[in-house]
Parts: structure tokens; sequence; C-alpha cells
């Protein structure tokens, strides 16, 4: 079977950045199947990257390869790195957009842009080889000439310590988690907006009561009584479990984050 090769980016549709690396790619295994995750991530937003990685991979076929290239730092000494783990492959900069992916295994960080230890499972190396690259490297387009030709010899079976050094770190981002205050509330946070319009937050179907209690879901200044099956019920504003299994609040044929002036952060309560 092909090799399945997936691309997130914040390169947009309207330049030539996304067709450029697929080329490269497709250059050196032209069995390889690329699919797009994203292109549209909000400029240099490694958190948002890291959020819509985190909510696709899981979809894809054992052994697929996650090309992740949102690269504020590109051009400097930030490491480039691949990290394996037990049913996939990730390749990116070393900048925190593997965040969800090597968290589930740590303590939660308090602090932006952490090194933390890889846990069980988990194998990670630097991309430090420049056998592997396009020469010469662009200092403003790594994509291309570093990660892209890296995830095509991947995915020719390369062994994953052919394409540099071994490390036990990687940086990692602050993984928005709810928490529960001594009066029960459960207190989350607005961690991606859809494009849509939906807030989707950092409390999961696991952290609804399992008993039919009433809940009320408060954003701001306006409360919400209960939660909706789908995004057609309720005349206006709604709370429902999403597809990627976080409460999201919505605002039915409408933008939920416009209405209520939400931004990625903001807090959101579930009461009892």
């Amino acid at each position: 079977m092909a090799a399945i090769i997936t691309l997130t980016t914040d390169f947009g549709l309207a330049d030539s950045y996304v067709a450029a690396m697929k080329g490269v790619i497709l250059s050196i295994n032209p069995a390889a199947r690329l699919v797009d995750v994203s292109h549209v991530i909000k400029p240099q937003n490694v958190r948002q990257a890291a959020f819509v990685l985190s909510t696709a991979y899981k979809s894809f076929p054992p052994g697929t390869i996650h090309l992740a290239v949102v690269d504020p730092g590109v051009g400097t000494g930030r490491r480039a790195v691949i990290l394996r783990t037990p049913s996939a492959d990730f390749i990116a900069p070393d900048n925190g957009v593997l965040s969800h992916i090597i968290q589930p295994s740590v303590t939660p960080l308090e602090s932006y842009g952490e090194q933390v230890k890889l846990g069980p499972g988990l194998e990670a190396v630097t991309i430090s080889n420049p056998e592997f690259w396009r020469l010469p490297v662009s200092p403003t387009f790594h994509g291309r000439d570093i990660f892209a030709p890296v995830a095509a010899h991947l995915s020719l079976g390369r062994p994953l310590t052919a394409f540099g050094e071994a490390i036990n770190s990687l940086t990692a981002l602050p993984v928005l988690r709810p928490r529960q205050t001594a009066e029960g509330t459960i207190s989350g946070h607005i961690q991606h907006i859809d494009n849509f319009g939906n807030l989707i937050t950092d409390i999961r179907s696991s952290d609804l009561p399992r008993t039919g209690q009433p809940i009320t879901i408060e954003v701001g200044n306006r409360r919400i009584h209960g939660v909706s099956s789908t995004y057609g019920e309720g005349k206006e504003l709604q709370a429902l479990i999403g597809s990627s299994d976080f409460l999201e609040v919505a605002w039915r044929d409408g933008n939920a984050s416009v209405h209520l002036n939400a931004s990625v952060g903001d807090e959101v309560r579930m009461r009892l």
C-alpha cells in the first residue's frame, strides 16, 4: 500500500507554497498519497495547528505520516523533529505543534514552551542529516527544503535513526484542561473556534454527569440549560458534544464566537 502523508500548514491557498511541498514529496516518492488536513491555520498560530492536528490524525490508518509546518521560528535554532508513536509518525518543528500528541502521557504544563520527556511508546529524532534535505536550503522555507523531502524519504521506509540523533524530550505548550471547583462546578476553557464559529471547549463528554442531572453551561453572561444532541436543536444558543468528543457552544444558523464576542482561552463553566 502506498504511504499516506498528511499536510497541515498555515500557508493558505493563494500561493504556491503547498504545491511546492507536494511537488518535492512526489518527486521522491511518486506513489505517496497526499491528504490535506488544513492550510488555513491562522498565520503562526501553533496552538491552533496543534489542536486541529490532534482531532484529525486518529482517523487515518496506522503508519500514516503527518507533516505539520506552522513554523514562526523557521531559519532560527529551533529543532526539526520526527516523532514516532505506536500509530503514526509526525514531522514538525519542535515548537509545541505536537503538544496534544505527547501530553496524554505527561504531567500538565504550567508555562509556555517547556521541554517534556517522552512517555512510554514514543520515540523521536532530530532532523539533522542533510542527506535527506533539498539543497540549497532556503532559510525561509524549510517546509519545502527539509520537512517535505524528509517525509518522502520516511515514506519509503528509511529507518528513523537515519535522519538524526535520538532525543528523549520535545517542546510542548500547556494544553487547556478543565478543573472542578469546591462547589462542584467544572471550569473549562475555549480551546478552539472552528470555521463555523463554534466554541470548542476542553470539557469532554466524560466530564458530564452520568445520572441525567440537569446542567447549565455558562459562557460570559449567557446561560444554556441542558445539552443538545444536534446543531439543529434550540432556537439560538446551544451546547452539545461535538465530533471531537468535546463540549461545544454553537449558535443555530449563526456564529457563536461573533454573537458572544468569545475568544480562545475564555472560561466556560458547567454547573449541575
